[in-house]
């Protein structure tokens, strides 16, 4: 039975209709997975020039460092001038002059000391608990308003870390259950390991510090907290007035002169004006791309050592005293 032409013309206009929306689907896929392709390279081009370019920043920084050879360190020093968040696409152009098209570069970034900050490491003497620096952060924990008990978990638990990280100084008693004791921090961040709540931690942040070793407090860069805190027979206030007058004044170069200044007798043991490690961070922004990485270098004479390197999480403007929510480690090193 033949069909009636009617049908045979609706048929082959139905035909069409379904090639015509296969070809528009397949077509539109494909332009899609075009559009995929070039996004992931552009943002794979964007990511590894901004890894080379703050690697470059971050490695000037680290010349700053090597070229002060000052007998103290202060906050009077160009390393301790942050860089702002500054445009740099002029610089990345051949002629120096911004054109149409161009990326839209910005760099800051901030050196900051260590050692002005309480180490945590501090914490133990000798492999023994200390007693000094549990009475100088339970001075800061009570001033920030935290709980004691876990100062006391972050000192058991970083002494059974060091612990098991050094079994050959161990003795038989003293090794004795380390089998589950964490691992030695190398971040502030990391303090969690040891017992600190991520609220605690987020707010000692400012005033502690990780370092691969037991450090002197510099009296030239620390803030009152810390100063304060360092220092048992003294109070805030005349820590205090004592950051406000050293802001106005030459640089203290001997510890006695630092006694004076304070009304406080300073341990040589525990308080120093000179520092080895320091914390450099830079932020670098090319157009919708942002990197920002922490690192940790130790200074020996001419030599600058990287001991670690962090990819900060968070991407809030650079500032001296601004310190990462949390951190990816990069490179470390520590084996």
């Amino acid at each position: 039975m033949n069909a009636r032409p009617q049908q045979v013309r609706g048929a082959a206009l139905i035909s069409a209709m379904i090639t015509v929306t296969l070809v528009a689907t397949l077509a539109s896929a494909a332009l899609w997975q075009q559009w995929r392709h070039v996004e992931v390279e552009s943002a794979e081009r964007s990511r590894a020039q901004t890894a080379w370019l703050l690697t470059g920043a971050l490695d000037f920084s680290r010349l700053v460092l090597r070229e002060d050879k000052g007998p103290a360190d202060h906050l009077a020093e160009p390393w301790a001038l942050g860089l702002q968040e500054s445009k740099l696409s002029a610089f990345l152009s051949q002629d120096k002059q911004a054109r149409e098209g161009d990326p839209e570069v910005f760099l800051s970034g901030a050196i900051t000391d260590a050692q002005s900050r309480l180490n945590v490491r501090n914490l133990i003497d000798n492999g023994q608990a200390s007693v000094a620096g549990l009475a100088s952060f339970a001075k800061l924990f009570t001033l920030l308003g935290l709980p004691l008990n876990e100062l006391n978990t972050l000192q058991q638990q970083l002494l059974r870390a060091q612990q098991a990280a050094s079994p050959a100084t161990n003795n038989a008693s003293a090794s004795t259950g380390t089998g589950n004791a964490p691992l030695m921090p190398q971040h502030t961040s990391q303090l969690v390991w040891l017992g600190l709540s991520p609220r605690t931690t987020a707010l000692l942040a400012p005033y502690v510090s990780v370092l691969p070793e037991a450090t002197a407090l510099n009296l030239n860069t620390a803030g009152p907290e810390v100063i304060y805190a360092s220092l048992l027979g003294l109070d805030m206030a005349a820590a205090q007035q004592f950051v406000r007058q050293r802001a106005n004044r030459a640089p203290l170069e001997t510890l006695e002169a630092a006694s004076k200044a304070m009304g406080s007798l300073v341990d040589p043991k525990l308080h120093d004006l000179k520092s080895k490690y320091f914390f450099i961070r830079g932020r670098i922004r090319l157009e919708d791309t942002v990197q920002e990485d922490e690192l940790l270098v130790e200074r020996n004479g001419p030599k600058i050592t990287i001991l670690w390197r962090y990819r900060a999480v968070s991407h809030q403007p650079i500032t001296v005293t601004n310190t990462p929510q949390s951190a990816r480690l990069l490179q470390s090193a520590q084996p």
